[in-house]
């Protein structure tokens, strides 16, 4: 029997093939505009900072901001763990973030639905047609709905998003800020990813739609767009 492809699925919902055409067109001509300025380690860091900060503001947890930064330190480190053991680097991403604020015995242990996390890990390691935007958005989409680290379970989501768009060629130096995109379409953002909770009708598809809207956002708030200021 042939499993069926779950991120080609969700990719071919009424819409979708174009909004994420669109989306990806919008991020490559940021990367390729603005990518005449040569980029680096400098940029790659102030979009990290930038998005861990967008990320701890969607949290309205102000406790949770350290963490996320010193996660935002080391996550690009945790895409050959990503590529090969989802689930092992998504332990490691709940350590570094919520340390210090959960018990040492809790980190990097599912409180629920370890049953569903390791299904998204097998549809993860395993061939698929669906876009690289496709695979983010539900990535983003399945880690926040499962509850799975509570208190960090956006945080994870957000992060490993940001993974996935590096490690499938989206955006290898991880330059544009998708955290930052959600954030500034923060009300449809909690709404469709509420609606994805609950598995209401057409909850996939509106998600989808959703972030094919956050992550041209997230590339416009680059700082390859909008680079930081010099420090005085």
């Amino acid at each position: 029997m042939v499993e069926q492809d779950s991120f080609a699925a969700v990719a071919e919902l009424e819409g979708v093939p174009s909004a994420l055409a669109a989306a990806r067109d919008a991020i490559d001509a940021v990367l390729r505009d603005r990518g005449l300025r040569r980029t680096g380690p400098d940029l790659t860091a102030e979009s990290l900072l930038r998005g861990a900060r967008a990320s701890a503001q969607l949290e309205e947890a102000d406790e949770v901001e350290a963490g996320v930064i010193r996660l935002s330190t080391e996550l690009l480190g945790l895409v050959p763990v990503w590529r090969r053991a989802p689930l092992q680097a998504l332990a490691r991403m709940h350590t570094l973030a919520a340390r210090g604020a959960v018990d040492d015995a809790r980190l990097g242990r599912p409180v629920r639905g370890a049953g569903r996390l390791a299904e998204l890990a097998s549809r993860l390691t395993a061939p698929t047609e669906g876009p690289a935007l496709a695979v983010a958005a539900v990535v983003h989409a399945e880690i926040a709905a499962v509850g799975a680290f509570p208190g960090y379970d956006g945080v994870l989501a957000r992060a490993a998003e940001r993974l996935v768009l590096v490690e499938r060629g989206v955006d290898p130096a991880s330059v544009t800020t998708p955290e930052a995109g959600h954030l500034a379409l923060r009300s449809a953002y909690a709404g469709s990813l509420e609606r994805y909770r609950q598995g209401a009708p057409d909850a996939v598809r509106r998600w989808l739609l959703h972030c094919a809207d956050a992550y041209p956002k997230g590339a416009e708030l680059s700082p390859l767009v909008h680079p930081a200021e010099p420090a005085e």
